[in-house]
């Protein structure tokens, strides 16, 4: 079959333009153009190649999960190169083109996400402690071939890399963004698409904003009008949507395999009219609202004094926590404008031991910090630092997400149509100049859990319209999360960015063209 294959891949290559395309000659390592920036790189000044007699070998005793992601790397690299890689688990030995993907003893320095990749003209092996650690080398692996790998269709080779050795762990262990899905609804295959999005550039977790004033967006069984009538209104007066809990299920499964975990967010007491529409009884004074589709926050409150009120968050988190098997619970908590401070407190306070009794950790924004935090808590700087600095003191975690840096969803310039300014103008260089571990000088690197990069979507209605915002700035948030500080340098940066211009192109995004890259000209 694969012989056959391999036939009909020959003609429809040598039917096509041989303009080169690959990296032949290149033999030098130390000149990729990785995003995030591994830590080192020594290359040998050879050439290794995938060819028609390339296979994937996994590591006789491997756990399951490797012949999985040998699956998922033959899966990204058949399409364009049409070479019908197979994976081998009948433990023959690897021959001269060929892949190997090893887990390795504990102790090589290398913790749960890093990797070796050790490239020969024979062979290329791909070694780690964990399976995660496997999958983040495969995307080194995709980024050191041309850019066409990653396209659909078959394209010309030849399909080169450098010899060498690459090692390459995070520096931080929670890097990922955060899709707000309740302004404007966004589908399950547009999230499958933005998990790939992150899984390309090592990002390890997807925050999504299930619920808001303008949309509730997750079955819950037991308060089934929350999407009945809460989930079919959205900003500007679409008709909104939301995800049934096997669907919800099904992401949270696409994001594991990519091994990027899912945190769940229902935003409360504030941003909850979608909530208060639905069941009267959530309401102080008992009165249902009506459903609201424009953009102001901080004007609802459910009843903070109401046994009701706390029924229906059990009811909530116990059933969204069964789905999720990741650590944390996100609680939400900002812009809490109409509740009172000493409510709010004591609303956090009860909400952190629901979450508690159901198996979670507890995030929130970092207003929450104006509460007593449990144990194992994680506070999200997006607004005022000293929140999170009485975090710290509490004995929290911090997440940074700053929002005159982090927020994907800030316009680039004046000129930008997408997206707001309330906050900041971000342009690239904006997006990749700032250091976690120094910006809020009582918040140093011990207290910082990682980053996260916000995508709120009141002005976007097409996943289309997200990845405008969301690239070419999620590489750079990315290697933030990834790569040490002073490994980082703008001028240095902004090579290796134009270099994936056209990678952007083969996966079909739309991204701004900052002035600030010298990209290369469209489908060149």
């Amino acid at each position: 079959m694969k012989k056959l294959y391999l036939i009909m891949t020959a003609i429809t290559v040598a039917l096509m333009s041989c303009q080169p395309a690959g990296t032949k000659g290149q033999t030098d390592l130390t000149g990729n153009n990785i995003i995030p920036r591994p830590r080192s790189v020594v290359s040998t000044g050879g050439s290794f190649v995938l060819t028609g007699r390339s296979d994937i070998f996994v590591m006789p005793g491997s756990p399951e999960e490797v012949a999985v992601t040998g699956s998922f790397l033959a899966g990204k690299l058949n399409p364009s190169t049409g070479l019908g890689l197979e994976v081998i688990t009948d433990g023959s030995k690897p021959g001269k083109g060929d892949i190997l993907l090893a887990i390795g003893e504990a102790g090589s320095g290398l913790g749960d996400e890093g990797y070796e990749l050790v490239i020969t003209e024979k062979v290329l092996t791909l070694t780690a402690e964990k399976p995660a650690g496997l999958f983040r080398g495969i995307q080194t692996i995709r980024q050191l071939l041309p850019p066409g790998i990653e396209a659909d269709t078959i394209q010309p080779g030849p399909w080169a890399i450098p010899t060498g050795t690459i090692r390459d762990w995070p520096e931080y262990g929670h890097r990922g963004e955060m899709l707000d899905v309740s302004r404007h609804f966004f589908g399950p295959e547009d999230v499958k698409r933005f998990i790939d999005h992150l899984a390309l550039y090592k990002m390890n977790v997807l925050h999504l904003h299930l619920s808001d004033d303008q949309g509730w967006r997750i079955e819950i069984k037991s308060w089934p009008n929350l999407t009945a009538h809460g989930g079919k209104t959205e900003v500007g007066g679409g008709e909104g949507g939301y995800f049934t809990q096997e669907e919800y299920s099904d992401i949270v499964r696409y994001a594991g395999e990519r091994y990027i975990t899912i945190i769940p967010e229902i935003d409360m007491p504030s941003h909850t009219n979608a909530a208060l529409s639905s069941y009267a009884e959530l309401n102080i004074g008992g009165k249902a609202t009506e459903p609201y589709t424009g953009t102001d926050v901080g004007f609802s409150t459910l009843d903070t004094r109401s046994e009701t009120t706390y029924k229906f968050i059990d009811d909530v988190v116990r059933e969204i926590a069964a789905l999720t098997p990741g650590q944390y619970f996100h609680i939400g908590g900002d812009e809490s404008h109409s509740t009172k401070i000493d409510d709010y407190i004591y609303f956090v306070n009860r909400v952190q031991d629901i979450v508690l009794s159901h198996g979670k950790s507890v995030t929130g924004w970092d207003e929450i910090a104006n509460a007593t935090l449990r144990p194992g808590a994680v506070v999200q700087y997006w607004a005022k630092a000293g929140n999170a600095v009485k975090g710290v003191n509490q004995g929290a975690k911090v997440l940074m997400s700053p929002c005159k840096y982090a927020y994907t969803d800030m316009k680039y310039d004046s000129t930008t149509v997408l997206g707001l300014s309330w906050a900041a103008y971000i342009e690239v260089d904006d997006a990749y100049n700032w250091d976690p571990a120094t910006l809020v000088p009582e918040i140093s690197k011990e207290n910082i859990v990682g980053v996260q990069a916000p995508l709120w979507a009141e002005t976007i209605e097409t996943f289309k319209d997200a990845e405008y915002l969301i690239f070419p700035r999620l590489p750079g948030y990315a290697e933030i999360g990834w790569t040490p500080s002073d490994m980082r340098s703008w001028d240095e940066y902004r090579v290796r960015l134009a270099a994936h211009g056209k990678r952007m192109e083969m996966l079909g995004i739309g991204f701004y063209r900052s002035p600030l890259v010298e990209w290369a000209q469209p489908g060149r």
